[in-house]
């Protein structure tokens, strides 16, 4: 096991880092790596380098508090008031999960691009002019915040979940306010959810490709992500300079994480004891009302505006509209670019790779981290908590970087895997492996062993205990897992951007790549088919899941 995680973790890393050292890159056949040499880091001094770092922390942090704040207060809704619809605002609360943020960059450009932007053509027809432009700073920090909101609100609702009531009970009995109680109780008290959740949101920002690509680079706002694309795709390609810059973006996600876990481990946190407890809802009166219509304006900025625009252009007959009035005329919308996107041969083509490629991920990556889960919490084999360390470590490396290292892997290793769908399935696993892993262990951690332990002693053998006994019991957290990597594997651009070939291009390339060649209408088609893909995936998955525990009851 720890050579195969050596294969798919270790060994990208550390191609990156001698490639960051090196006068060349790794290549086919042999890892060809020069003489040492600092050079590559000249590159960190140039001011293109200096500025796309200040726009990846500026860009990071403002999309992280932003999104903390959309996150944690749906969540407070959700878990800890008396608003009405509880069910309404947790479902819109995961609900832009279910839109890629490369489709969601999409979709704002074409809502708010300062010159055809359906928004600015509103604005325009009334008199007001030209209002929005999302190919700015702002824009950029809305798009990724809106995206990524659900991440803050699914760790600070569980953690609020779970909160015992009394010491806010004791903060009301005392004469403080409401505001006051959140200020000084509530969310102090979810402080390890707050954090964990913002430097989540943090790292993701900082390394996101799609949007910074998309919104960011026609507003001449370049990130180190975007810089690293820039880099490996210049001609030459310079990527031992992209290295380094990976090297740098590395380092500093790992800083950001210490520091959480510094803070967190200075104080205590329990609130849950052997004492019972009775959920306690707090009542927040006239501002029900407030808080269901933020959840509305949010549930409308993340999923109802894209798709309705990506539908317009989608729809349109022709690919430019510079007034409102133009597409309410005669013929002005068509179903002809859906109806031609869905018999277009590269579509299907790269549906059924993104099909393939997300349900060999899911299926094949739970069963690794399962095994890897085991092993580390039920055997005594020497050396498994390095197997754990090591599973961990994708989490502090960009999809980027990842992909870059990986690409060099399967170049120089005598595997022809390199040009098939297999290197993909292969890096989609190495990236998300933490994932899966932390599921898993979620999982097999509360089914008592001595379960097991009781089949093997009336004389099932290990094998036969874990199908029949273990597995059955984790039933609920594998499949959860499962449709967790499904999603995560459907949604993934930035590594496979150095990895697919023209046989194996996936819908997240294809969209991509449209917007990229300035075909609006195909990329807005193929979008929508991509996330009703998406949605049919979950759906099944979760219908299987449901028949599967019928079936087990």
């Amino acid at each position: 096991m720890l050579v195969l995680l050596a294969v798919l973790i270790l060994m990208p890393m550390g191609l990156i880092l001698f490639s960051a050292f090196s006068s060349s890159t790794p290549r086919p056949g042999a890892i060809g790596l020069g003489g040492l040499t600092l050079e590559n880091f000249k590159v960190l001094t140039s001011p293109q380098s200096v500025k796309a770092l200040g726009n990846s922390v500026i860009v990071a942090t403002a999309s992280s508090v932003l999104a903390m704040l959309i996150g944690a207060a749906l969540a407070f809704l959700a878990a800890r008031t008396n608003i009405w619809g509880k069910a309404v605002i947790y479902f819109i609360g995961i609900s832009p999960m279910f839109l890629p943020s490369l489709v969601g960059a999409l979709a704002w450009s074409l809502l708010a691009g300062p010159a055809t932007g359906y928004l600015n053509l509103v604005t325009r027809a009334v008199g007001l002019g030209n209002l929005f432009n999302i190919y700015s700073m702002p824009g950029l920090i809305l798009v990724l915040a809106l995206y990524y909101a659900p991440y803050a609100f699914l760790l600070i609702h569980g953690a609020m979940t779970l909160m015992n009531p009394d010491l806010e009970e004791a903060a009301s009995v005392h004469g403080g306010s409401l505001g006051k109680i959140l200020r000084t109780v509530t969310f102090p008290l979810v402080t390890p959810a707050l954090l964990g959740s913002g430097v989540l949101i943090f790292a993701l920002t900082m390394e996101n490709f799609p949007v910074a690509q998309m919104i960011g680079t026609p507003g001449q706002i370049e990130t180190l992500p975007t810089f690293i694309y820039r880099l490996m795709n210049a001609a030459p390609a310079r990527g031992n300079e992209a290295a380094a810059v990976a090297v740098v973006l590395t380092v500093l996600l790992i800083a950001v994480t210490a520091f959480q876990q510094r803070v967190v481990m200075k104080r205590n946190f329990t609130t849950v004891s052997g004492k019972g407890m009775k959920p306690r809802m707090m009542d927040i009166g006239r501002l029900r009302g407030v808080g269901l219509a933020f959840a509305l304006v949010y549930f409308a900025l993340a999923i109802v505006l894209p798709v309705i625009a990506l539908l317009l252009a989608s729809l349109q007959s022709s690919p430019y509209v510079s007034k409102l009035g133009e597409l309410f005329q005669k013929d002005s919308l068509s179903f002809w670019s859906l109806f031609q996107t869905l018999q277009d041969s590269a579509f299907l083509y790269a549906a059924r790779n993104s099909v393939l490629v997300s349900v060999s991920v899911a299926v094949l990556g739970t069963a690794l981290a399962f095994y890897l889960s085991y092993l580390v919490y039920r055997t005594k084999v020497p050396g498994r908590k390095s197997l754990e360390f090591v599973a961990m470590l994708p989490l502090a490396i960009p999809a980027i970087v990842m992909g870059l290292g990986l690409l060099w892997t399967w170049l120089i290793l005598p595997v022809p895997v390199y040009g098939t769908i297999l290197v993909l399935i292969i890096a989609f696993i190495a990236i998300y492996l933490p994932q899966g892993y932390r599921g898993i262990s979620a999982s097999i951690l509360q089914v008592d062993k001595d379960l097991e332990d009781s089949a093997v002693l009336l004389g099932s053998t290990r094998a036969r205990a874990v199908a029949y006994v273990t597995l059955p019991l984790m039933k609920t957290g594998v499949l959860s897992t499962i449709l967790l990597l499904l999603m995560l594997a459907m949604r993934e651009l930035s590594a496979a951007l150095f990895l697919f070939t023209s046989n194996t291009r996936l819908l997240a390339i294809v969209v991509f790549d449209d917007y990229d060649n300035g075909a609006l209408r195909s990329a807005a088609s193929t979008s929508l088919l991509y996330i009703l893909i998406i949605l049919v995936l979950v759906v099944v998955a979760k219908s299987f899941g449901a028949r599967s525990s019928n079936g087990g009851k």
